[in-house]
């Protein structure tokens, strides 16, 4: 299907309480922000042909949608939606963030089967909570391939009022098949990176540095086997990057009167893509992360991390047409549209900024390379190469762990302790101390960072000591592109348990060199960032490279859940755990 009008986004609240006749039909919307209003959804899974680089591939969509439609549901609502699935393959939909019996969470393999082709699942749960989140599928690379869409949850009491509110949904789409690029990132794991440093780079750093300082760098960039512009696995070079199914070509606007007060919903749906969102012109006021209220911060950009969620409210005074630019974070290219009074004015692509580079910091080089605990010298220097190069000893010295060597929990089994208290006090990132993980490196705006988030409602709960604590590493073996917790991938794991009731403190440590969104279904994360019982909560937690963060999680909904990085080769090829909650006497498998 040739996409060649423009898109108007409605604002939510004049969709929002249609008639339950109209709502089923009211999905069937090709390529335009649709939605459904109570009770019962329906939601049909096929194939479609887009057209979003120039020539016709297929999609995965809902309703004929890309992106599916978006849900609007009240909390407290009880809701049910039956999901047909049209393909000649599983299908399945995860409802991200929501708070659900673990059988609807829609995880085949670890909560239910999946659904069979002609088959029909019926999702029932009730909403338990406000806010924006989204839903995608959870079956092969169907995510990639345009299987997912936007929820707005609204209170029971409404505390932010807009006069427009929108949904913002970020994406990127493959020009390739995504079997077809995993498959390419297995056999060169730099495949994508198009933007890797040249000989005039070489010599115009040599005017700037200084050639010693200038071959130092060089040496230690090649001996870690890696590139500075190294900053995603699959980039520009193949990636369109979309706003509501979009590309900037595409002039997507949404529309506004001067003076109004907007609420905008941003949803970072992309499979692998990180953004750095601005709006030039405007102060962004963030009010909630994750789809929680937060206090107030004003910011003039953010990073979005694959499959965070942020409100932003913008107060635009004037008559004049507003860039949304979201910036792939290695600036391998962009998404765009107007924020704008009036539908035949379109805002001009900002200025675009130089690629990023990666610096020894970046990669915890600051506080020693990486060093594996108890390593000589040269050993950490390997551990370095390490991260992204494990050796194949290693590994298979890993394989075949059980539980207390994959994860250490009780007592710190299999990690002791001593060695993670090392490597917090030497990244500077304790468990008391703030994090800092979603802060780009662009010092002239006022950037939000993860320490700056307080949740608005105190949970009292996270005072005092937890009840347990686990060490997870982040791991990955780059030359083979397999990603791990603990050096074990997910086929050889076994699962994590913790008992219901439990308030669990869980210690990322990412000892890799690339960002990973670690989400956890059906339970909240509290991000230990200094603000005690009002630390935020979130469904996903960014952790840089080099860095530990440190989350409480009140293990309060029985079950099996997954356990992943949320960038889909990563979790496909094995950052991927299963997390059971489990009543004290009672197994779960």
């Amino acid at each position: 299907m040739a996409i060649q009008h423009l898109f108007h986004c409605t604002p939510i609240k004049a969709k929002m309480w249609l008639p339950p006749l109209v709502k089923a039909y009211a999905l069937v919307v090709a390529f335009g922000p649709s939605f459904a209003s109570a009770d019962t959804y329906h939601l049909d899974i096929s194939e479609q042909s887009v057209q979003l680089i120039g020539k016709a591939q297929q999609a995965v969509v809902a309703n004929r949608g890309l992106p599916a439609p978006t849900l609007y549901w009240r909390e407290g609502e009880q809701v049910n939606l039956q999901v047909t699935n049209h393909l000649q393959e599983q299908t399945s939909i995860h409802w991200h963030g929501i708070v659900l019996p673990y059988q609807m969470d829609g995880v085949p393999g670890i909560s239910f089967d999946g659904i069979a082709p002609g088959q029909t699942f019926t999702y029932q749960f009730e909403v338990k909570q406000s806010g924006t989140y989204w839903y995608h599928g959870h079956s092969g690379m169907q995510e990639q391939q345009g299987l997912f869409g936007a929820i707005v949850i609204a209170p029971r009491h409404q505390h932010q009022t807009a006069d427009r509110d929108y949904v913002v949904m970020l994406s990127d789409w493959p020009e390739a098949d995504p079997h077809r690029t995993l498959a390419r990132l297995k056999k060169q794991n730099d495949y994508y990176n198009f933007q890797k440093r040249t000989l005039g780079d070489f010599f115009a750093d040599i005017g700037r540095l200084g050639f010693w300082e200038t071959l130092s760098d060089r040496l230690a960039w090649g001996e870690m086997r890696m590139e500075p512009t190294d900053l995603a696995d699959v980039t520009g070079a193949t990636y369109r990057f979309l706003i509501n199914g979009r590309t900037p070509d595409m002039q997507g606007r949404y529309l506004f009167k001067p003076g109004e007060k907007l609420r905008l919903r941003f949803i970072n749906a992309a499979a692998m893509t990180h953004f750095d969102v601005r709006i030039p012109g405007l102060k962004m006021r963030v009010i909630a992360a994750d789809g929680q209220p937060v206090a107030p911060v004003d910011v003039e950009e953010f990073r979005i991390a694959v499959a965070e969620t942020y409100d932003v409210l913008v107060e635009p005074q004037t008559e004049q047409a507003y860039a949304i630019f979201a910036e792939a974070m290695d600036r391998s290219g962009y998404a765009h549209a107007s924020l704008t009074p009036r539908e035949d004015w379109l805002a001009p692509i900002p200025t675009k900024r130089p690629m990023t580079l990666l610096t020894m910091e970046d990669m915890g080089g600051g506080h020693g390379g990486h060093e594996r605990h108890g390593q000589s010298g040269a050993e950490a220097t390997h551990a370095i190469h390490g991260e992204r190069l494990l050796p194949e000893k290693q590994e298979g010295q890993h394989t075949g762990h059980g539980e207390a060597a994959a994860v250490s929990g009780d007592n710190h089994a299999g990690h002791d302790a001593e060695p993670n208290v090392e490597q917090q006090v030497h990244s500077g990132h304790a468990s008391s101390a703030p994090m800092d993980a979603s802060e780009p490196s662009v010092p002239s705006h006022a950037l939000l960072s993860y320490q700056q988030l307080k949740s608005e409602q105190p949970e009292h709960s996270l005072m005092g000591a937890p009840n347990r604590e686990i060490t997870l590493r982040l791991t990955g073996n780059m030359n083979r592109y397999i990603w791990s917790f603990d050096d074990i991938k997910y086929s050889d794991a076994e699962p994590v348990r913790v008992k219901l009731g439990e308030r669990v403190r869980f210690h990322y440590v990412n000892e890799t060199m690339m960002n990973h969104p670690i989400h956890i279904h059906g339970l909240w994360q509290y991000l230990e960032n200094g603000n005690g019982m009002y630390n935020p909560k979130k469904h996903v937690i960014n952790v840089k490279p080099g860095q530990t963060a440190t989350v409480d999680v009140l293990a309060d909904a029985e079950g099996e859940w997954a356990f992943h990085c949320h960038l889909l080769y990563h979790m496909d090829t094995g950052m991927f755990r299963k997390l059971i909650v489990e009543k004290a006497g009672y197994v779960l498998h």
